[in-house]
């Protein structure tokens, strides 16, 4: 293309814009979605949106390590600068052919953000993005440089500049502003500055090497020693204040061989395979890990069936209530935070809003008593990918020092859910059944979302990472350290794709470092799914996972030391019923039921007959029902209802007057007020509950009766919340428009563009940019009713109902009844106006169609 050919330069970032297509500019709005919140009126808004504090910042906190270092290369080089003296900032004297490689990608991400704009030959950082990244005393620079020759002599006598002139070897000059130009070339020729500093002493050059990559500050005394005294008469070394000294940034570059940053990093770091497994492995263990977290999740909602703990009166749970259901679960405190947080992000529990505040189980429960487990387990997993509540937090502080409890307030992380869909986005790039090392995605995640300044390991997004592998094998999304088939799938199709970083090379053992090949191309991020795709991502996850969990059983083995061996998952009214009549002995891969006679007498007071346990355990054991097992049931059922407690505050009846003399005789009565009514009725003081209780302890077998004497059947009252919804997570800024919203900001943007840049006739339109035209009613009504006649169009200020200002470009087609009905050129439909909305018209310039 020709000079004459080429489209002019754009003079500001409107202008840019401008030159854009839908597609670009659709781009940065999906990039950078606090741009369309609310939608700008015109593209010069949007620019100025663009270049404000708040949306630049986000905008750079979203940089990768090497988008954001280019973009503080651009800070220290002139304004503008060409695309050349960019890279040899970023490659360096060298020219790093990785660097090389890079520098064109990261600028295009620059300038989709709309942070860079200019061709090549005039790049121009965004001025707020300049003011950010710039090196100065009160924010340094992530480069190490410091102020320029000229920035720092701006305050220096021209005496002392004509001094540092001489000393460098240059002539003299008549001002300080060629003094400084001269001595600005002197630093940035490689040739002169290499004789200059040969002559330098070994002591200044330390000195020059302590400084070169930053802090360029340093202090001196008020007689500086002689290898300092050397490096000031030159102007390598300029004074900023008073005992301060800085180097000068075009000096640090020389020395340095002209990198602004210590050590560019264009290519993202590898996330290494430390292990590979079997598939197969991978799969059936993180099955296994997946049904011990619905068993975990199951245990915990019965737990809490009848009325889980109380509500803190600041919200959460208390920590003596998170310790005792660590001990119900069997598991540490920090997992059992886990476990209550994701039934709370599941929906699972909740409060029940009583006025005495409890957490309970919600009505979701019992849909989910009845779902297939694989299913139950797609809904948990979907719930903490989206989940922006994040439980290792529990018991940090907040910002004002409080502990954080789990269930409380403070928990939210906004980042939450992208880390953990990039960390599995990550592990899936590996190949199958290889475990990453777990370093290596944590510096993956930070050149992908470096902080601006200095590295921490304890950065939010290091340990929401750290956090997500952890949480991740613990719910068997991952298995011995992998992706599993299942954990792939939740990603969607676009997981399943191999990633081109790693690629195993021959057979590799557990243990083994694949071997990896680096690329200086970024692949594309797996992109979180829409709530759709996720249903159906999921859908796909737990039919992968069916086959993978054990199938339930409907028998178990009883033994001769009146327990019972569950060699697997039971089925639920088998597990419901065992549950009752004995009680749990241990866990693991195997459960051992023990029955005793309280177990035995459990099943009773629910309504169970001897003869119905009989028929139950012969039903579902594969071994028959031991001797011992079998008497136990009968004596306890033959003393089961025996004594008749009711209200008196309590009685007692029973038809053997002798039993009843021998509970009278009982020391361990005496605490119950019993007295005799008749010789089969004792009254007590007690309620109901404690005389049962009482009796009990004194090792009878009493039953409840009702008013009518009829035997009660006590069963537990199950406790749920009213309907509730699982909480909202905590959205990270606006939401990333769809492509309806993307499609009608572009056409308001483009419409109220046109408007404001359509030339006007000179005299008819005020001058400022973006200012409405003002006419009276009675001019506005006859340049309407004249444009009818002639058909030009015009360009109108219009104030909808919401009060809303806008410009339009119409052509009138007829005016009556204080309306104007138009061709809106700039929604491109015919639209009729009310004439009072109308702020005032202005003719079109004769050129401007």
């Amino acid at each position: 293309m020709s000079t004459e050919d080429r489209p002019p330069a754009p003079r500001s970032l409107a202008e840019a814009l401008r030159a854009r297509g839908d597609a670009a500019l659709g781009a940065l709005l999906r990039s950078r979605p606090d741009l369309i919140t609310p939608v700008p009126t015109d593209l010069t808004q949007l620019a100025t949106r663009a270049g404000t504090r708040a949306s630049v910042v986000r905008a750079l906190e979203r940089l990768d390590r090497f988008a954001l270092q280019t973009a503080e290369a651009l800070a220290v080089a002139a304004d503008p600068a060409t695309y050349d003296e960019l890279l040899a900032l970023t490659a360096g004297d060298d020219a790093d052919p990785a660097v090389v490689a890079a520098l064109p990608h990261a600028l295009d991400i620059l300038r989709e953000q709309a942070l860079v704009w200019g061709g090549d030959d005039r790049l121009r950082l965004v001025r707020t993005a300049r003011e950010l990244l710039a090196p100065a005393p009160q924010h340094p620079s992530p480069t190490g440089l410091g102020p320029t020759v000229q920035e720092a002599t701006a305050g220096m006598s021209p005496g002392r500049i004509q001094e540092i002139v001489t000393a460098a070897g240059l002539s003299s000059t008549h001002d300080s502003v060629s003094a400084v130009t001269a001595l600005s070339g002197l630093f940035t020729d490689r040739a002169r500055m290499t004789a200059l500093l040969a002559d330098a002493p070994a002591d200044s050059l330390d000195v020059l090497e302590r400084l070169v990559w930053g802090p360029p500050y340093g202090q001196v005394t008020s007689d500086p020693a002689p290898r300092l005294r050397w490096l000031l008469d030159r102007g390598l070394l300029l004074p900023t204040a008073p005992g301060t000294v800085v180097l000068p940034r075009e000096v640090a570059l020389h020395l340095r061989r002209g990198l602004a940053h210590r050590t560019p990093e264009p290519v993202p770091p590898v996330v290494e395979a430390t292990a590979v497994h079997r598939p197969q492995v991978v799969d059936s263990t993180a099955a296994g890990q997946a049904y011990t977290a619905l068993a975990t999740i199951e245990e915990l909602l019965k737990d809490w069936d009848e009325g889980g703990p109380a509500v803190l009166r600041a919200g959460g749970l208390s920590v003596r209530d998170l310790k005792r259901t660590a001990v119900a679960l069997d598991v540490p405190e920090p997992v059992a935070a886990f476990w209550v947080e994701l039934a709370y992000a599941a929906g699972l529990i909740a409060s029940d809003g009583e006025a005495d505040e409890r957490y309970a189980v919600t009505p979701a429960y019992d849909e989910w008593l009845e779902a297939p487990a694989a299913e139950c387990w797609s809904r948990l997993a979907t719930a903490w990918l989206a989940a922006t509540r994040t439980a290792g937090l529990v018991g940090g502080r907040d910002a004002k020092d409080r502990t954080l409890s789990t269930l409380g307030p403070g928990l939210d992380r906004s980042a939450a859910p992208e880390v953990r869909h990039r960390v599995l986005a990550l592990l899936a790039g590996l190949p199958e059944g290889a475990a990453p090392d777990d370093g290596s995605v944590l510096a993956r995640l930070r050149w992908e979302r470096p902080l601006r300044g200095a590295q921490r390991e304890d950065d939010p997004r290091t340990r929401l990472a750290q956090w997500a592998l952890s949480e991740a094998e613990l719910l068997g999304v991952t298995g011995r350290g992998a992706l599993s088939a299942h954990g792939r799938a939740l990603l969607g199709p676009a997981a399943a794709a191999k990633h081109p970083e790693a690629e195993p090379s021959g057979a590799a053992g557990p243990g083994d470092k694949l071997p990896v090949h680096h690329h200086h191309h970024r692949p594309a991020p797996v992109a979180p799914l829409s709530p759709a795709e996720q249903a159906v991502a999921s859908a796909a996850a737990a039919r992968l996972l069916t086959p993978q969990l054990p199938e339930p059983l409907d028998h178990v083995l009883l033994q001769a030391d009146l327990t019972a061996v569950a060699p697997g998952p039971l089925r639920r009214p088998l597990a419901d019923m065992l549950g009752v009549l004995a009680d749990v002995e241990s866990k693991g891969g195997a459960t051992v039921y023990r029955f005793t006679p309280g177990s035995v007498r459990r099943a009773l007071d629910a309504g169970q007959a001897a003869s119905d346990l009989h028929a139950f355990l012969a039903e579902h054991s594969r071994t028959p029902v031991p001797q011992p097992l079998a008497y136990l049931i009968d004596d306890v059922a033959r003393r089961h209802g025996h004594l008749r407690v009711g209200a008196a505050s309590a009685y007692v009846r029973c038809d053997d007057d002798a039993v009843l003399n021998e509970i009278l005789a009982d020391k361990r009565a005496a605490g119950l007020g019993l007295r005799r009514l008749a010789p089969t009725v004792l009254a007590a003081q007690a309620d109901p509950a404690g005389l049962l209780e009482g009796l009990r302890s004194m090792g009878f077998a009493p039953a409840a009766e009702s008013a009518e004497g009829d035997v009660l059947i006590t069963r537990a009252l199950a406790h749920r919340t009213p309907p509730r919804t699982a909480p909202e997570p905590v959205p990270d800024g606006p939401p990333v428009p769809d492509d309806i919203l993307l499609a009608a900001a572009l056409r308001a943007i483009r419409a109220g563009d046109l408007a404001s840049t359509t030339p006007r006739k000179p005299g008819t339109a005020p001058e400022a940019n973006g200012e409405l035209p003002r006419t009276g009613s009675a001019e506005t009504l006859a340049t309407m009713q004249a444009a009818v006649l002639t058909g030009e169009a015009l360009w109108i200020g219009y104030v909808n109902a919401e009060g809303t200002a806008s410009q339009r470009v119409v052509a009138p087609i007829r005016v009556e009844g204080g309306f104007v009905t138009a061709y809106d050129h700039t929604a491109d439909e015919v639209r009729t106006y009310p004439l009072h909305r109308i702020t005032g018209v202005a003719e079109l310039a004769d050129d401007s169609g």
